[in-house]
């Protein structure tokens, strides 16, 4: 199929020129609107407007200059049928070989800080997708280019081919543009249902998404798994999706998985605070003064864990923090944090055994204080076989006026600064999950267990003598006293927990029994 007349209209004006002046130089006719046509004449491209075209000129604030059946007839004439093409000649229509459109900047708009609905609304392309969707329906006569990233491709294809696109061509480019399209009104669709507030609760009939491929990944969680990593379009703030590698290898479907919960917990804190992550679970966290200190707490949670794992930071790396975390005894996969000094970056990426194989990546635009709580409520979704669930995140966070005392002892001040740490840290750890903190330090942690007492148990093992004077969290209520009696016996004096269990007056007499504090919270954290 060989190109003579192109339509091309893009927002994204990266290398338009240069494509262009590729199509006018193998004869094909250019036509094009707005700023796009005066961006080709500016450049010396002989170009047609496309109000020559329809006969009509651009109105309504350009809301309507492609809308005409000279356009999209041209477009999704089918060159296979004699009637077609018939109807095409009686009505004066000139076929359309090739449509290069992207669309109006909707997801950068929406971006900006204070954007107003009416900002939002007036970048919803309309004649884009209605072209780039005739185009690439009628992808058997026409070619639809909406990626940049295609163009050299494309004249690098007729130039050999004397001018033709093939047909595995037109039908990969339709695939992407399809895909083009998709993303783009999912993106309004997520703006628009968060924008009009519906009713607390409400969930979108349709749950669409919109995320952009990053990269395709070596493998998933195993190696006979393929995998690829995508961005959400809208998210905004300190993310794993926002994150900027600076160093490293490229990092893998379970690197990215395990950095993503060390960030998470780590954006629980106001103060200095360093999490270690393996398997997704935290083995170390602690906070302090500084972060140099704050590092060495979280490993000393569990130091053999933390042994290639994952390293979560709330403030940014300075070379003191680089020089602790690059011990002799270490070694991470990645490390995260708002950013890292330039004194740092020397001791993380060039020192034996580290610089080749440590990844190192910058939150932008962090200053590690907690992430708010998002106006609108962020979902989280879990993919089941055949459906999606999907909820709010849970960004539930407790103040010690939400604690109820219900034991005899109230917890002194410092063991309620000390239950809460453990409260933040649970909510990241496998249900069954049980946190021993001990000096804003984590000492012990039993996840994912099948029964909330081994859990208890193993979390005690880990901690051994920090057990004593340290207090605990349970991401969900007590069934039964023996967990609590585990966590007494080994030398703890205060448990946080959500409360609610039939036997819940078991378990507080005996905290009772051993002089300890015990607070409900009446909120649960289980994470699956």
């Amino acid at each position: 199929m060989r190109i003579q007349r192109a339509l091309i209209s893009v927002s994204n004006k990266a290398g338009v020129v240069e494509f262009a002046r590729g199509l006018a130089e193998m004869g094909v006719e250019l036509v094009s609107t707005g700023g796009t046509a005066k961006a080709l004449a500016d450049a010396g491209l002989p170009v047609i407007p496309v109000e020559q075209v329809t006969g009509f000129p651009e109105m309504m604030e350009g809301r309507v200059k492609t809308l005409h059946p000279k356009v999209h007839g041209g477009i999704l004439a089918d060159r296979s049928k004699p009637e077609h093409m018939e109807q095409a000649r009686a009505h004066d229509i000139t076929p359309i070989d090739l449509v290069c459109v992207n669309l109006y900047p909707f997801a950068e708009t929406v971006a900006k800080p204070g954007v107003t609905l009416q900002d939002a609304i007036e970048n919803i392309d309309i004649g884009g997708p209605a072209m780039v969707r005739s185009a690439a329906k009628n992808h058997a006569s026409v070619a639809v280019v909406v990626d940049p990233n295609d163009y050299e491709k494309v004249l690098a294809e007729m130039r050999a081919s004397g001018g033709s696109v093939s047909e595995e061509t037109r039908r990969q480019l339709a695939v992407k543009a399809f895909g083009h399209t998709a993303h783009y009104d999912a993106m309004i669709h997520a703006y628009l249902h968060s924008t009009y507030e519906p009713a607390e609760g409400s969930f979108p009939d349709h749950f669409t998404l919109a995320n952009t491929r990053v990269q395709t990944l070596r493998y998933g969680e195993n190696p006979h798994q393929r995998a690829a990593f995508y961005r959400d379009a809208g998210k905004q703030g300190p993310s794993i999706g926002t994150a900027v590698q600076r160093s490293g290898k490229e990092l893998s479907f379970n690197n990215i998985l395990d950095t993503n919960a060390a960030l998470e917990l780590v954006k629980e804190f106001e103060a200095p605070a360093c999490a270690i992550i393996k398997h997704n679970n935290p083995c170390g966290c602690a906070r302090a003064e500084d972060l140099v200190t704050a590092f060495q707490g979280a490993l000393a949670g569990d130091p053999v864990s933390a042994f290639g794992g994952i390293v979560a930071c709330n403030r940014v790396v300075d070379a003191a923090a680089a020089e602790a975390m690059t011990g002799d005894a270490t070694f991470f996969e990645v490390i995260i944090a708002p950013g890292f000094t330039e004194d740092a970056l020397p001791i993380l990426t060039e020192k034996k055994r580290w610089g080749r194989d440590l990844r190192l990546l910058e939150v932008p635009g962090w200053d590690g204080t907690p992430g708010k709580c998002p106006e609108h409520p962020e979902y989280d979704l879990k993919k089941v076989a055949g459906g999606l669930l999907v909820q709010e995140r849970d960004l539930r966070r407790l103040s010690p006026d939400d604690l109820t005392v219900v034991s005899q002892r109230a917890p002194t001040p410092e063991e309620i600064e000390q239950l809460l740490f453990a409260w933040s840290v649970v909510k990241h750890v496998k249900s069954n999950a049980i946190v021993l903190v001990r000096g804003n330090q984590v000492v012990g942690v039993g996840a994912g267990q099948m029964n909330r007492v081994g859990s208890v148990e193993i979390a005690v093992k880990q901690a051994g003598e920090r057990a004593r004077g340290a207090v605990m969290a349970s991401d969900a209520f007590f069934p039964f006293p023996d967990g609590p009696e585990v966590a007494l016996n080994a030398g703890v004096t205060a448990i946080i927990q959500p409360g609610g269990s039939k036997k819940d007056a078991d378990t507080i007499a005996a905290v009772d029994a051993h002089g300890a504090a015990m607070v409900f919270t009446g909120v649960r954290h289980f994470r699956h």
